[in-house]
């Protein structure tokens, strides 16, 4: 047990269908890993160690939504609850050219410690919300950096990642690129909208959450990936939600799903 939750929730009692998880949320070491994980301040900054700006919009969006939030309270590097217990990246020892110290020589024994301290508790709790109610629409928030070491940038503004349930994605897709708002958005920072399909990487991964708690139980789902500079500061983040929130109800409202 640990004596700090591994995980926080927002307005477990409000009457939105929505759940808006982050499973990247902060870039926190527990005291049960250490002080650190080997790396400076700055690496645990970057988005190697949460998804930045990403908390700030689920949270956003779980008021306007009226909806429950979940979110992790531990960094990715510590364990990914974004990943199956038999993932190999489950516990990153190497990411974007950056080695993590802490995690090189974590083996079976020490994976599982993690998974029993923070990785289980999470997706239980997380499932337990789910339950709540009949009829969830499970919307993950995560974020996305605008270049990787040595690769070219990134041009999407949003990504939104699906596997092969897709009554949500497509809608939400086709409204966001006829978005208006999302044009000019786009344009105020000399940029031309564009909304990424399975971009910047492939929506699905065995095991991930949503792979567990939405495909396996046919619940409504999207993850939606934001760019993160884009959501850097707490009034970028609560804009960011203001512009999303009604695409997701509208969405809803007008396929009936």
């Amino acid at each position: 047990m640990t004596d700090h939750p591994p995980f926080r929730i927002d307005g477990p009692d409000r009457p939105g269908r929505w759940l808006i998880t982050c499973d990247h949320a902060t870039n926190r070491v527990p005291p049960e890993i250490g002080p650190d994980l080997g790396i400076g301040p700055e690496d645990m900054a970057r988005h190697i160690a949460y998804d930045v700006g990403a908390l700030g919009v689920s949270r956003e969006l779980g008021n306007l939504l009226d909806s429950p939030i979940i979110h992790t309270d531990f960094s990715r590097l510590v364990i990914d609850p974004n990943r199956g217990e038999d993932d190999p990246t489950l516990v990153m020892k190497l990411y974007d050219g950056t080695l993590i110290p802490r995690n090189r020589h974590a083996d079976d024994a020490e994976v599982e410690r993690r998974l029993a301290l923070f990785h289980r508790p999470y997706h239980a709790a997380y499932e337990a919300l789910c339950e709540t109610r009949d009829n969830v629409v499970i919307c993950a928030v995560h974020s996305f950096t605008p270049q990787l070491k040595n690769r070219p940038r990134r041009p999407w503004q949003v990504g939104i990642l699906s596997a092969y349930d897709r009554r949500f994605t497509d809608p939400f897709i086709s409204a966001l690129e006829a978005s208006k708002t999302l044009q000019a958005e786009a344009e105020k920072i000399g940029e031309r909208l564009v909304i990424g399909d399975n971009e910047p990487y492939d929506g699905h991964l065995p095991g991930d959450a949503i792979d567990r708690h939405a495909l396996h139980h046919g619940r409504l789902n999207l993850l939606i990936e934001i760019r993160s500079d884009l959501i850097e500061t707490a009034a970028h983040q609560a804009h960011w939600a203001a512009l999303l929130a009604p695409i997701l109800q509208d969405t809803l409202t007008e396929t009936g799903l």
